[in-house]
């Protein structure tokens, strides 16, 4: 992406540009991969769900993850029918089953509780498989670890290899991992399923790896190839792998104009048009945002905060090579992933407009105006 042009182009600001050649790098990658491997690549939409970003992976990609029935839904209007849609959540309801199993090619129920409530009716029509806690913590951060103790996702190991037959069942899933730049955990993690499971695994016609691998920051590929390679020779598996943040999250770009400036209690403090409201995450996970312009020699330092009333609204403190400026634009980096998706318009400010850019065009794809925000608030 030139950044240059980021700024300089005539976008409403605050502006989501998602950068097309980016994301085509990334699915072109994962293709690549799946040629080498054989395993079958799935665009997580939760990371985000925009219809352009599932447009551009769907010649790409085997077929969409999906997390709700919301987004089965949205799943299932793009791929019409080309591609498998595998749903693994623990907010299944009752009500949305059926639906739920017309749309979705995979169901890997997250409990042994809601196998037994629901797998007799969904296994009619769709793939069955158990969503795997394999007591493996790779991450320091509770919040992302879903091996953490009392986690709410998967049955455990130990409690799947005493509790039901593998043949009562299709597939696996696994998912223990967040933003990871090494195979190691996934090697770790399938060595102790065979542990448990042993040749059992053969019963099974397909094992989900999962997502939170960040395959475009990973340099030798050559430890995943090998293990896909290896769970298809031995034990006759599909191997599905779904894929988000790898995906989108270094195509995505937050633009935002200073629209004020002033100084307090010895720093300056720069007020943009947009919030942590459109970047969640940075809120949530005390997480400070790569910023393009940042520069660590910089002589000249600002706090970057966000336009709405939260004291909290703060991106963090930067530094510059000249003053900021009322009416200069920064750039956010690497924010494909997990924030439009969370954005909200908390104290009214309107969410971004979406952007699509490549090295030939610059095109706006949604504008959000006060329509939007009135229809979401008054009573029906």
């Amino acid at each position: 992406m030139d950044f240059q042009v980021l700024k300089d182009s005539v976008y409403s600001s605050p502006a989501f540009v998602l950068d097309e050649t980016e994301a085509a790098k990334a699915l072109a990658m994962l293709a690549d991969l799946r040629n080498q491997c054989g395993c079958k690549v799935l665009y997580s939409i939760k990371a985000l769900p925009f219809s352009a970003v599932l447009d551009m992976a769907k010649p790409f990609v085997d077929g969409f993850s999906a997390s709700s029935l919301f987004e089965a839904r949205l799943a299932g209007e793009v791929l019409s029918g080309q591609g498998s849609i595998h749903l693994t959540t623990p907010g299944i309801k009752t009500d949305e089953l059926d639906e739920l199993s017309l749309l979705c090619s995979h169901i890997s129920f997250n409990s042994l509780t809601q196998y037994q409530r629901y797998a007799e009716t969904a296994g009619a029509l769709t793939s069955i498989g158990l969503r795997i806690n394999p007591k493996l913590s790779f991450l320091h951060d509770d919040r992302f670890d879903p091996c953490r103790q009392h986690s709410k996702l998967g049955v455990a190991i130990e409690e799947l290899s005493r509790s039901i037959g593998l043949d009562q069942i299709q597939g696996l899933h696994i998912h223990n991992v967040f933003s990871s730049t090494d195979f190691t955990p996934l090697i770790k993690t399938v060595e102790k399923l065979q542990h448990y499971l042993g040749i059992g695994l053969a019963e099974l016609e397909w094992l989900n790896l999962g997502g939170g691998y960040l395959f475009g920051q990973i340099e030798d590929h050559r430890p995943f190839i090998e293990l896909v390679k290896k769970l298809k020779n031995d034990f006759g598996l599909e191997v599905y792998i779904e894929p988000g943040k790898a995906i989108v999250g270094q195509a995505g770009h937050l633009v935002a104009t200073v629209i004020d400036r002033f100084v307090s209690d010895g720093e300056t403090i720069a007020i943009l048009d947009t919030s942590i409201n459109h970047h969640p995450e940075v809120f949530e996970y005390q997480r400070q945002p790569e910023l393009h312009e940042h520069d660590p020699d910089g002589q000249y330092s600002a706090i970057l905060a966000g336009c709405t009333c939260l004291a909290g609204d703060v991106f963090g403190k930067y530094c510059f090579k000249a003053p900021l400026a009322v009416g200069d634009k920064v750039v956010f980096n690497n924010v494909g992933a997990y924030t439009l998706i969370k954005a909200n318009r908390f104290n009214g400010y309107n969410l971004p407009d979406i952007y699509v850019s490549n090295s030939l065009r610059v095109k706006k794809l949604k504008h959000y105006d006060y329509q939007d925000y009135r229809r979401q608030w008054l009573a029906d």
